[in-house]
């Protein structure tokens, strides 16, 4: 893995009583858009928090470029841009001050990328960030952590509480970052769709818990989403191999299934079924079915 951007290995952290990161591995290789998912609480904020070294690993080891973000942050954080769901800018300032401010922390800064991004989000540096609407705040962040050109673009819930347009006008930026410049980009969100257009690979968080990390390609491919029926109606549905939640009744159900599609229709026909409709499942329904069969394995639900 020494060429992956991002190496975490058995990270753990518990803050009193809960767990918010459980033995998570994973690793992002270099000009990846990597999509990390899961619901409020799946520890997806605190993983961020610890790639930029505001944490510090209790269990396990992160590794940025080769480095511990906590005991060696030059060699990190001038590498990283970085874009919070809370936006923090100083309200005080025009936006060509805030450009000028943050130019200062960054050799790299390209003050012609700033202007092209300032044109391409609709800003202007006379404006006075106290002033900007939600969606305009968040491009303004957006430019700030982009516009030094980083090596790794961390997004926290990018798109969280934006109107239509400013959504996508950051997956633009996402997309440009990575396509242009074969960069990595690294971001959290509870948008599934939009995951799902623009991210190479997806790691899918439960609880602090990683359960599925998988190129999209691939997962995608695994999965499918059958409609089989029976002679007669049946009280539940059939123990298949490869099945991860069911819905319906009577004698038609709904299977989403991982596994090789031919086997899976095998298994079906051999429970006395008939397919009678299949289709790719989305990403969101992947994860549904994923994170309802962690917690009923779990003994949550």
């Amino acid at each position: 893995m020494t060429d992956q951007i991002v190496v975490v290995q058995h990270l753990s952290r518990v803050f009193g009583l809960r767990v918010a990161l459980a033995d998570v591995s994973l690793g992002i290789g270099p000009g990846l858009v990597y999509g990390l998912v899961g619901e409020n609480g799946a520890g997806k904020t605190t993983l961020i928090k610890h790639l930029l070294g505001l944490l510090r690993a209790e269990s396990g080891s992160v590794r940025v470029f080769g480095a511990d973000p906590v005991a060696d942050p030059v060699a990190v954080l001038g590498r990283i841009g970085y874009l919070s769901e809370e936006r923090d800018l100083p309200d005080w300032m025009r936006l060509g001050e805030l450009i000028r401010y943050s130019a200062a922390f960054y050799p790299k800064w390209d003050d012609v990328f700033a202007l092209e991004l300032l044109d391409m989000f609709e800003l202007s540096v006379a404006q006075k960030v106290r002033t900007l609407s939600r969606g305009q705040r968040a491009r303004a962040a957006l430019l700030v952590a982009i516009a030094h050109r980083p090596d790794l673009l961390l997004l926290d819930e990018p798109s969280s509480g934006l109107d239509p347009g400013a959504r996508q006008d950051i997956l633009a930026a996402i997309v440009r970052t990575v396509a242009d410049e074969g960069r990595t980009v690294l971001f959290s969100s509870h948008l599934l769709h939009e995951v799902q257009r623009v991210a190479d690979r997806v790691a899918i968080l439960h609880r602090g818990r990683l359960i599925l990390e998988s190129s999209l390609d691939e997962l995608l491919s695994r999965h499918h989403l059958l409609t089989i029926r029976f002679p007669s109606a049946r009280p539940s549905p059939p123990a298949i191999e490869g099945a991860l939640s069911w819905t319906g009744e009577a004698a038609e159900w709904a299977c989403l299934c991982n596994g090789e599609l031919e086997e899976l229709k095998r298994a079906a026909e051999l429970a006395g079924a008939i397919i009678v409709e299949q289709r790719a499942p989305t990403l969101e329904e992947v994860f549904l079915s994923r994170t309802r069969r962690s917690a009923s394995e779990r003994g949550s639900i």
